[in-house]
């Protein structure tokens, strides 16, 4: 997929903060925490980077889930397997 700079960044900032939200409200994090997880998650990738933005072909939800549950976490955790509405709320 093909972004112009804003709406990368966008974007990236958008998953920071989903991925964020997660790790504090479901995996324990506190907000320091929660925010350095999200930066080593999405990393800034540079325009022409051959991967650039394929973490976002899933959703933060997922991501986060995968880190906190591991990636069975939709088998072990059916509750899980979709967001909450108040992650929903937040995008």
């Amino acid at each position: 997929m093909t972004w112009t700079e804003a709406e990368y960044l966008d974007l990236l900032r958008s998953e920071r903060r989903a991925y964020a939200w997660v790790m504090r409200h479901h995996g324990g994090m506190s907000l320091p925490a929660s925010r350095a997880a999200a930066l080593r998650c999405y990393p800034y990738e540079p325009a022409g980077h051959p991967h650039r933005g394929l973490v976002f072909h899933d959703e933060a939800w997922h991501w986060a889930m995968s880190r906190i549950h591991g990636e069975r976490y939709p088998v072990e955790h059916p509750e899980l397997a979709d967001p909450s509405p108040e992650y929903r709320a937040l995008t």
